[in-house]
């Protein structure tokens, strides 16, 4: 198998694993840092591998319109396209149906996009996405799915449930010699019998990895973490297990400790830019006129760039100012926030200590 995935501790239903890929290991639980279309905005590919990032998420649908997947594999695939060398994820447009659904009609075959940049038609079925994934050459493969609104009845829930199965044996047929592994996505939105239902169907089809899908799409907290919960508890105990687009730091930690494996989420990159940044103490609003004359790190406990080099005032003037050079330390702080915080995780698991391990605050800190 292009994959190989070990369970080395656990700590209740939390586990601590390897995941071996055709460009390196992951030690999970990880999360991967979202590069949408090959980059995370204003952050080069030295520049993560430095921050501890292992794993690198870009998107199908942008990577289609641009610069398209037959440019990419001139160019020798997507690691060389955009210099990464360790493992790579790509989605598989099924959260677009849910961004762009005024872009987007489905029907049983597929997905029929119109281009966000100059309306041109895109058609992505499960077939198509297996294999625009095989030929950009990636580590993790994802099924086309239908990522259902919020709020949405049982009725059209089951039914895009169905259509989603439909596509993921699809999917699973085609893809044949894969240069990594496919993860099936189990949809439901937030009825537990829906859920319990793509598990079992996916579990047959003998996925490398199976992930959970449709949540964070505008449900109360609780339904989202009641869905991880319940899902999390029927997954294939020998398989990586992926929570898409999920979340906070205590998101994280709420999802791990039911055993979770893989993460990615836009929200330290996307807080990053607007000048929010996660700290030990609680997040911090940089552009806040206390920080104006702040000689501090943003995080004294953390060494990345951002705090070993500049103070939360020079980090003030630079954001308030609207030099890019402030977003871009801002997000390196992020990411290795987010990062140092799942390596927490990982040696909380494997010292047992995992419930010792406390909920970062994302309330602002009173300094």
């Amino acid at each position: 198998m292009a994959l190989r995935f070990e369970i080395l501790a656990r700590d209740g239903a939390a586990r601590l694993g390897r995941l071996t890929t055709p460009h390196g290991v992951v030690e999970t639980p990880a999360f991967m840092p979202v590069g949408t279309l090959g980059a995370v905005k204003g952050v080069g590919p030295h520049e993560l591998e430095a921050a501890g990032a292992r794993i690198l998420l870009s998107n199908l649908y942008h990577l289609t319109l641009r610069p398209g997947i037959e440019a990419i594999e001139e160019l020798g695939g997507l690691h060389r396209f955009v210099g990464w060398r360790g493992p790579m994820i790509t989605d598989s447009g099924g959260y677009q149906v849910f961004s762009l659904s005024r872009l987007a009609e489905v029907d049983d075959g597929g997905v029929t996009f119109r281009s966000h940049l100059d309306g041109a038609r895109l058609r992505f079925t499960p077939e198509g996405v297996v294999d625009r994934q095989r030929r950009l050459g990636v580590d993790l493969a994802m099924v086309l799915d239908e990522c259902p609104p919020w709020p949405v009845e049982h009725g059209a829930a089951a039914a895009s449930l169905e259509r989603t199965l439909v596509w993921a044996r699809r999917s699973r047929e085609a893809a044949g010699e894969m240069p990594g592994g496919l993860f099936g996505i189990a949809q439901g939105s937030v009825f537990p019998d829906l859920r319990e239902r793509a598990v079992e169907a996916l579990a047959e089809l003998d996925f490398d990895g199976l992930a959970i899908g449709g949540v964070s799409v505008g449900e109360p907290d609780a339904e989202r973490r009641a869905v991880v919960e319940r899902t999390a508890a029927l997954l294939p105990d020998a398989k990586p297990r992926y929570l898409m687009g999920v979340g906070t730091p205590a998101d994280l930690l709420h999802a791990v400790r039911h055993g979770i494996d893989l993460f990615d989420c836009v929200l330290p990159s996307r807080n990053a830019r607007h000048g929010l940044l996660f700290t030990r103490r609680g997040t911090v609003r940089i552009k806040n006129a206390v920080h104006k004359r702040d000689p501090r790190p943003v995080d004294e406990g953390c060494d990345c760039p951002c705090c070993r080099h500049v103070s939360r005032a020079f980090l003030h003037h630079l954001v308030r100012s609207g030099e890019v050079t402030g977003k871009v330390l801002a997000t390196l702080h992020n990411i290795r926030f987010y990062l140092d915080f799942m390596g927490q995780l990982r040696e909380a698991t494997a010292s047992g200590t995992l419930t010792d391990v406390g909920v970062p605050s994302v309330a602002p800190t009173s300094d």
